[in-house]
């Protein structure tokens, strides 16, 4: 039934003290026939039927928690004393309490109840808690959603007063009796709003306990009951066990305390408290003419003025000047204590800030002179204080506050923005803090009379302007240093640099801001090369024109094309397009050196291509054309390559240098050129330091030191899981996006021709041997972590991690039998057997990806067993052969290819498959994404369906969960992958691997 307060006013039979529980029946049983319809339906719960004992009902049931029940506070004389009572108006049982103490219990409450046309009192169980003990039941329903009304509103109450309390709005009186007693305030217009908001929403039940001796009985208003109750907060949070050193002493102790020379002390706190009005301060700017010659005669000078103004905290759009209240103004609406209470508000305003002290020697507090430094310090600390006091300060609208500064990076007059000319230059950039009053840049002559500024608001173009001492300083040292072209680039692109470890705005100007302009807005559209024989798609075309651009200004670039999007064909246009007598050095991996060599054949007819490779491999006579190499040979030939004149150097499948310490980057860095091109489908595997080695790589320097990027962008964006550092984000993507090209199959208008693509999880039960060997390896080694530390511990993770991938494999891969039965013994492979069965009969074709290789051996032994044609490659396949192995597929000869998937997850172009089986799991779904892109790319015809096989209930279940978060960030930034799986504790650690039942 909906619950309404009582009107007030509404007479009710006698009950019990407001002030506590009551101990015994209501004195007068009958109802009271005058308050039958305003008490009546809607407003009180019906009384439970006749015979029904007390506490209980007809029905027995269990009890129920507090917040459940209804609350209502009962206050009394000393505010402390005060008791939150918890009862049902359902009659429903209260759960048990302690009540052999004194201070907490079950007892009796008399509310008031409906009773036939009229009300009645009628005693109840009831739950009565200290005020301290019923903080934390009363926060908690707040926001419980099967609280009772009355425990929520009162549960807004006890924030409210929480929320008082820890703002520091406490005040020292007495009580009536001369007994020491803290209280809430000085409470503002926002404090009382507040408070008044929660008495209105207050339902019957939170004020249902009568005041104390009314005839006819009275609830109480709910505004006072909820005042009293946050003076009862008050006085009892204080009172802590940390302040039982001052047993005996006023307002520490528990115990009260008689304080009767203190009565006119504790009468200007009790003023101050219950005060009706607030004061503020109005800056008067008028005499400000001072500031433009010096004083004469000497002394401090009087730079403003600050008048009072009076607030009623009643109506907060009552407002009036101290000097019209004392000429006796607003008199009615402000009350006949609105001066006096204005005083003491500025009593307590000068203990704040000295300088108002200056208002209570005057007969009329409404004006007060201020000085330079006086106006130095309102601009300050000083109006924090005072606002945290309650007392704001209004600054006039005519007072500019735009006045701003940022960093400010120019180069040298005449420097060119069309190309390597910016970058070659030698000469060094300038950056400057630049002063600017809204938005418009100061001239030098302005900040050099600022820099000589000593004063809080200056006069600026016919203005006054309030000045911080800090951009003074700025004023006064605006050079700060030189920046080369790269790191100034990279300062333009941000938008933001570090100063003196502080991150500020940085703006480009002149030629450095043109050129950002320029990569910023991208590039324009260009044609196909002369002798290009290929139809490059529309994407293909913009990655070709941005292409262009960055290797004409001197910049290089990654292009992060998905794989399969036509990422050589692109590099092979630009080759053409830049038409340099220097030959393009391509270095790729071993099982890609044929491919770019068809592809170059293919499209680029009559270009001349050589392979580095091998024993016999030379640069003799070498004009134009492409060189293509693999890692390894540029690494252990990186001297010889780098003393030949390359028109450019392209890093294919560029993630095999993500790590800038290896051997194999470093080399890469020896080889000089005026143009660098990256292409990879993943620029970011696990973090965001392989980022910023591949763009360190194409233009070295742009993101600054290594150790620096991670501090400044790495650290921001990888420890936020949800990605939660929007800014950090920001800041690192303007930087990045000029240089990175990144384009997926999903975005619309790229490949729309590419057939649909399925991916289906199947889930494969354990067989009994898989299962007891999971469980007895989770046991054996959770037992070793346990005891371990450290590196050692981290070490037995991993293996207990690589172990159980096995066993969920086949338990032959885990016990290392190179001979033995296959069939029966394992459940992924005996679904691997089925697919392969439908696949084969429908004369499809499937590739087959593990991460081990010893896996793939007994895949295609098992394979072989069955009569099923396969074929396997792995990192050992010498690169001949691999090529022989792509063609005999691509033709249809072998329909079942197993690969490794580190040595064939990339580069490979093996559209003969409408099926890629997952034999295990990856860590990282993009490096399973670039597996299922060797036949999910460009000449696919045909729908591919993508299968992973999961072991259930095992670790590699709850990996597949993680899998999929994963890769809802992978676009801005990957975890790192098993690595992250050892920091889990024990307990996380155990519930990750523990074999789970399903039913």
């Amino acid at each position: 039934m909906p619950r309404r307060p009582l009107p007030m006013g509404a007479a009710v039979p006698p009950g019990i003290a407001a002030s506590g529980p009551a101990s015994g029946p209501t004195s007068d049983p009958t109802s009271d026939p005058t308050s039958g319809p305003a008490a009546g339906s809607a407003r009180f719960p019906a009384d439970v039927p006749p015979g029904t004992p007390p506490g209980g009902s007809p029905h027995a049931s269990p009890p129920v928690p507090l917040h459940t029940c209804a609350a209502v506070f009962l206050p009394a004389a000393l505010p402390r004393d005060g008791r939150v009572a918890f009862w049902s108006p359902e009659d429903r049982p209260l759960p048990p309490w302690p009540s052999d103490g004194a201070d907490a219990g079950q007892d009796t409450l008399t509310v008031v109840r409906a009773h036939g046309r009229g009300v009645r009192g009628r005693d109840v169980p009831a739950v009565v808690l200290p005020v301290a003990d019923a903080l934390p039941v009363l926060v908690a329903a707040r926001h419980a959603a099967d609280a009772h009304p009355a425990a929520a509103c009162w549960g807004a109450a006890a924030l409210h007063a929480l929320h008082v309390a820890g703002r520091g709005r406490l005040l020292p009186g007495l009580t009536a009796g001369d007994l020491d007693a803290w209280r809430a305030g000085p409470l503002d217009a926002d404090d009382i709003a507040h408070l008044r908001a929660v008495a209105a929403a207050m339902p019957y039940e939170a004020h249902a306990v009568p005041v104390t001796g009314s005839r006819p009985l009275r609830l109480p208003e709910p505004e006072a009951l909820v005042r009293a109750f946050l003076d009862a907060v008050a006085d009892t949070l204080p009172r802590t066990p940390a302040a039982a050193y001052a047993a005996g002493k006023p307002f520490a102790a528990r115990d009260p305390q008689h304080l009767p020379r203190a009565r006119a002390w504790a009468a200007e706190a009790a003023a101050g408290m219950d005060a009706g009005v607030r004061v503020s301060l109005r800056l008067d700017l008028s005499g400000y003419e001072l500031f433009d010659t010096l004083h004469e005669g000497g002394g401090e000078r009087e730079a403003a003025a600050a008048l009072v103004q009076v607030h009623s905290l009643a109506d907060p759009t009552l407002v009036v000047d101290a000097a019209a209240l004392w000429a006796g103004e607003g008199t009615e609406q402000f009350g006949p204590r609105a001066r006096i209470d204005a005083v003491l508000a500025l009593r307590r305003a000068a203990r704040v800030w000295a300088p108002l002290a200056r208002l209570l020697e005057r007969d009329v507090p409404d004006v007060v002179s201020l000085t330079e430094d006086e106006l130095y310090e309102l601009l300050g600390p000083a109006a924090a204080r005072l606002g945290a006091a309650g007392v704001t300060v209004h600054w006039p609208r005519e007072l500019a506050r735009s006045l701003t500064a940022a960093a400010v990076v120019r180069p040298a007059p005449g420097s060119a923005t069309d190309g390597t000319a910016f970058f070659d230059s030698a000469e060094l950039l300038r950056f400057n803090w630049q002063l600017a009053l809204d938005g418009d840049p100061l001239t030098e002559r302005e900040m050099d009379a600022l820099a000589e500024a000593h004063r809080p608001i200056v006069r600026l173009r016919d203005q006054w302007v309030v000045v911080d001492p800090a951009l003074v300083r700025k004023a006064r040292k605006r050079e700060l240093g030189l920046l080369e072209p790269v790191d100034a680039l990279a300062v333009a692109l941000s938008g933001t640099a570090e100063v003196d470890g502080e991150t500020v705005e940085a703006v480009p100007v002149g030629a450095l801001a043109a050129l950002r302009d320029r990569l910023v807005a991208g590039p324009g559209t260009v044609d196909p090369p002369p002798g290009l024989d290929a139809t490059l798609r529309d994407y293909q075309l913009r990655g070709l024109a941005w292409l262009d651009l960055m290797t004409s200004l001197g910049l290089g670039g990654c292009l992060a094309d998905d794989m399969g999007l036509g990422k050589t064909v692109t590099l092979i246009a630009l080759h053409l397009r830049r038409a340099r007598p220097a030959p393009t050095l391509v270095v790729c991996p071993a099982s890609l050196l044929g491919n770019w060599q068809r592809e170059i054949t293919r499209f680029a007819p009559g270009v001349p291509v050589r392979r580095f490779h091998g024993t016999d491999r030379t640069l003799d006579g070498l004009r134009g054309g492409f060189v293509i190499t693999t890692y390894g040979t540029m690494r252990t030939s990186a001297e010889q390559l780098a003393a030949h004149e390359w028109g450019m150097v392209v890093a294919d499948e560029a993630q095999h240098v993500k790590n800038p310490f290896s051997a194999t980057a470093k080399a890469l860095r020896t080889i000089p050129a005026p143009a660098r091109v990256a292409l990879t489908g993943t620029p970011v595997e696990n973090n965001l330091s392989e980022l910023w080695a591949l763009l360190d790589w194409t233009t070295p320097g742009l993101l600054g030191p290594l150790k620096a990027f991670r501090s400044r962008h790495a650290r921001a964006v990888e420890n936020a899981e949800q990605i939660e550092n929007d800014d950090a984000v920001e800041r690192l993507a303007r930087l990045v996006r000029p240089f990175l090209l990144r384009r997926k199959k999903s975005d619309p208008g790229i490949v729309p021709e590419l057939p649909p693509k399925t991916e289906s999880d199947h889930p494969v039960p354990l067989t009994r041997e898989q299962a007891t060997l999971y469980e007895a390896v989770v046991r054996e080694t959770m037992a070793r972590i346990e005891g371990a530390e450290g590196i050692a511990r981290r070490g037995l993770v991993m293996k207990l991690l690589t172990s159980l991938k096995q066993i969920c494999n086949h338990p032959a891969q885990y016990l290392k039998e190179e001979s033995a039965r296959l069939a029966g013994r394992s459940g992924k492979l005996a679904l691997l057997d089925e697919l392969l069965d439908t696949i084969l009969s429908e004369e499809g074709s499937v590739l087959v990806f593990t991460q081990y290789v010893t896996m793939a051996r007994l895949l295609t032994a098992h394979l072989a067993a069955r009569a099923v044609p396969s074929q396997l490659l792995h990192g050992g396949t010498p690169v001949a052969e691999r090529e022989r192995m792509v063609d005999r597929f691509q033709t249809g000869e072998v329909p079942v290819f197993v690969l490794s998937l580190k040595a064939a997850g990339t580069g490979l172009n093996l559209t003969r498959a409408g099926h890629v089986v997952h034999y295990d799991r990856w860590w990282n779904p993009a490096v399973e994404e670039q597996a299922t892109d060797r036949a999910y790319r460009i000449g696919q015809t045909q729908p591919v369906q993508v299968h992973r096989l999961i072991a259930e209930g095992t670790v590699e279940d709850r990996i597949a969960e993680m899998l999929l978060a994963k890769r809802a960030l992978a676009d801005a930034v990957l975890g790192s992958g098993e690595a992250a799986l050892t920091e889990l504790t024990d307990r996380e650690l155990a519930d990750l691997v523990s074999l789970r039942r399903l039913s």
